[in-house]
């Protein structure tokens, strides 16, 4: 079976339970695949970038398996304003925020609810240089795990929201964006729009944060901030200490 996501954010949770985990968050417009579905919960895999996890059975619509097909190799537009508002046929309005997927729209045998939007959309591949100007949308999002949203992120869904709103694809976790693209010797050798990753004690990769004119970095901890950024690591600016341990710099394009 497949669906998309018709409502604003959805929470992703690890188990089939209100109470669980939440390790991401399912924007409107999402499509993914049901792979297991219980009475009240529904394990899936998202289309964008193959994660998995449960989704209320309450809180999306099922589409045929051609219609996913055709929707999944579509060009993807997505909302490209902090907060947009859609409305369906009965002009019922609904808020929609920053990275919601409206590829859907164009498809009648999906848009059952005829929503029409017509506010700002993202589409195709941007320059590199347009990454910052992204990232800048989120300046002050408070930190939420597993949130992806201007409302709540965190460090990693802040890094794959910029990236996906400049037409490319990472992968949602911090570990798995640090396998991509190519490592970087000398913080000298980076460019805005670079990622930079950082590790614990036991070296695995635990945080991520993106790269900024004159050695600074903008990142989620605690809220999306900019900090300083040096060989050693993160050093924040309010308190002068250095929070997170540099492991390795990634040129993503």
């Amino acid at each position: 079976m497949f669906a998309i996501c018709n409502l604003a954010i959805v929470p992703l949770r690890s188990e089939p339970s209100d109470r669980s985990e939440l390790v991401t968050q399912v924007l409107f417009g999402e499509p993914f695949t049901i792979l297991e579905q219980q009475k009240n919960w529904s394990k899936i895999e998202l289309a964008f970038d193959n994660y998995q996890g449960w989704i209320d059975n309450k809180q999306y619509q099922t589409v045929s398996a051609s219609d996913f097909l055709q929707l999944k190799n579509a060009p993807r537009k997505v909302a490209g304003d902090l907060i947009e508002y859609i409305t369906d046929k009965k002009n019922n309005l609904l808020p929609i925020t920053l990275g919601s997927d409206l590829s859907f729209l164009t498809f009648p045998s999906i848009n059952i609810d005829g929503f029409v939007f017509e506010g700002n959309l993202n589409s195709g591949i941007q320059a590199k240089v347009n990454l910052l100007k992204t990232a800048f949308l989120y300046l002050n999002a408070p930190y939420l795990w597993g949130g992806k949203t201007p409302f709540g992120i965190d460090c990693s869904g802040f890094s794959q929201m910029v990236y996906r709103l400049n037409g490319y694809m990472i992968p949602r976790d911090a570990s798995q964006q640090a396998l991509i693209g190519e490592p970087l010797s000398f913080i000298e050798e980076s460019e805005v729009g670079d990622l930079a990753f950082f590790d614990n004690e036991e070296g695995n990769i635990i945080h991520v944060g993106m790269i900024m004119e004159n050695n600074y970095i903008i990142h989620a901890h605690g809220k999306v901030r900019i900090d300083r950024l040096d060989h050693l690591g993160i050093l924040n600016i309010d308190s002068g200490r250095h929070t997170h341990k540099l492991r390795v710099i990634r040129k993503i394009i």
